[in-house]
């Protein structure tokens, strides 16, 4: 069993900013020769997330406004008065979603349903340059 690690640089606008990576694991899931098995793909940082997502305009702005409605940007959070980075609704959202996601791979293609993309989520207040780690894991 192999362990390849990757890296992909995406950089952000930040405010919850939602970013397809799918073509870019696809592209190294390839490029690591492995067949069959898990890739991870994780974001170091507390206010970035992973998930699936249908990737189209519609419900990127729905996903938008429902953090929005979770974890509203003007609501007053601790972190905010301890730090004053005014970012505590990034933390709380990126809490919400999670850091990480493992997909399965087969014969060298992703098992995502048709309408599934890999998506990154900088829940940040700020544009940021972010690195995610994609950890391979096959034959």
């Amino acid at each position: 069993m192999a362990v390849i690690t990757k890296k992909i640089k995406v950089d952000t606008q930040g405010e919850t900013d939602i970013i397809d990576i799918t073509d870019s694991v696809s592209v190294l899931l390839k490029d690591s020769g492995l067949t069959n098995g898990t890739v991870t793909v994780f974001v170091p940082g507390a206010t970035g997330g992973i998930t699936t997502l249908e990737y189209e305009p519609g419900l990127v702005k729905d996903l938008q406004r429902a953090f929005e409605e979770l974890a509203p940007k003007d609501r007053e959070y601790a972190h905010n008065n301890r730090w004053k980075d005014l970012n505590g609704y990034s933390h709380v959202r990126a809490s919400l979603l999670g850091p990480s996601l493992t997909v399965p791979f087969i014969e060298g293609e992703l098992q995502l349903g048709r309408w599934q993309q890999i998506i990154f989520i900088d829940f940040d207040n700020r544009p940021r340059s972010r690195e995610i780690i994609l950890q391979i894991v096959g034959e």
